[in-house]
């Protein structure tokens, strides 16, 4: 009979019979409890680090709404509650499963184990496939941080804007060509007639407003002339259908700095989502030493420190979700 067969319902307590007979306890240890007293304050330990960690950042984040309260209440309308809500039930289940996990480990129930870290597994790739639509979804209509937020970055679109961040127009690009003519023809007069003076161009007057200087886009405010606008117009003129998917470029109600709610908003939920992603590695590794029958109820401290780690996970999250996705 199996150590996991033997006594499936005992309820295995801190005594000294924790990890006997197992090949797992080290070498610099005394006794099993010593082990699995120490590695629980080590990651206990860690854990701490962990709360610190993300503690500077929900700082971060308090001084910020502190600053500007309108901004981060105008922009969180961007956030999709109910996909951010539907994440939050799927890590809850998913701390359910992974502390049932732990329960059926403690009583050497090896299938229902597995099964509730597959079932943890699921909830963890559940939350981060959601969270990658959400975020493609805004990054296409470019809610992002930084100058980006202000003016598309596609392909289409990018050449419309320059390298100063202000929109291209026909007549700039017709006085480059002109600086560029008559630059050459500078160059091949020098070489042939060195005693000429060369002649000066007088600069094409601007036709039409948009031409005229232009408001800077970033931080201080958006351009008078929008990017998506002039495409709009380009392609209406050459026939094809327009539309727009970037709203807040067109809001004029958009407050000033708004990509900072975003720049914090990523900051935090992604370094979330790497530390779902660290989980669920975890997970695997238990569930494949799982599999090949390295836990019963003497020896089920890996599982016991996975559950503690997976449940800080989620907590974070459980804050994450009112402070960006609720609080208006």
């Amino acid at each position: 009979m199996t150590a996991i067969d033997s006594k499936p319902e005992e309820t295995p307590g801190l005594d000294e019979s924790h990890g006997s007979d197992t090949p797992f306890q080290a070498h610099h240890f005394d006794t099993p409890i010593q082990q699995y007293e120490s590695v629980k304050l080590g990651m206990w330990l860690f854990l701490g680090t962990e709360i610190l960690f993300f503690g500077a950042l929900f700082a971060l984040y308090t001084i910020l709404r502190a600053n500007d309260p309108e901004l981060f209440s105008y922009a969180s309308q961007y956030l999709n509650t109910i996909l951010g809500g539907i994440n939050t039930a799927v890590l809850i289940l998913s701390s359910l499963s992974m502390a049932a996990a732990v329960h059926f480990a403690q009583r050497g129930r090896k299938t229902l184990m597995l099964i509730s870290l597959w079932l943890t597994l699921f909830g963890a790739a559940g939350f981060l496939g959601i969270k990658y639509f959400e975020y493609e979804h805004k990054i296409h209509v470019n809610l992002n941080w930084g100058p980006s937020f202000y003016y598309p970055v596609d392909a289409a679109e990018a050449a419309a804007v320059g390298e100063d961040g202000q929109v291209s127009t026909v007549q700039d690009e017709n006085a480059r060509a002109a600086a560029d003519e008559s630059a050459l023809l500078s160059a091949e007069r020098s070489t042939s007639l060195p005693d000429v003076p060369e002649p000066r161009l007088a600069p094409m007057p601007p036709t039409d407003a948009v031409s005229m200087a232009q408001s800077a886009i970033g931080p201080g405010g958006l351009s008078a002339v929008k990017p998506e606008e002039k495409i709009k117009a380009e392609r209406a003129a050459a026939g094809e259908v327009t539309y727009s998917d970037k709203p807040h470029l067109e809001d004029q109600d958009l407050p000033v700095n708004t990509h900072r709610f975003f720049a914090i908003y990523y900051a935090m939920t992604g370094l979330h989502g790497i530390h779902v992603v660290v989980g669920m590695v975890m997970i695997g590794w238990l569930i494949l030493r799982g599999t090949k029958g390295h836990f019963d109820n003497r020896y089920y401290a890996p599982v016991d420190l996975g559950g503690l780690y997976w449940h800080v996970v989620d907590l974070v999250w459980i804050f994450l979700f009112p402070l960006f996705y609720l609080i208006h």
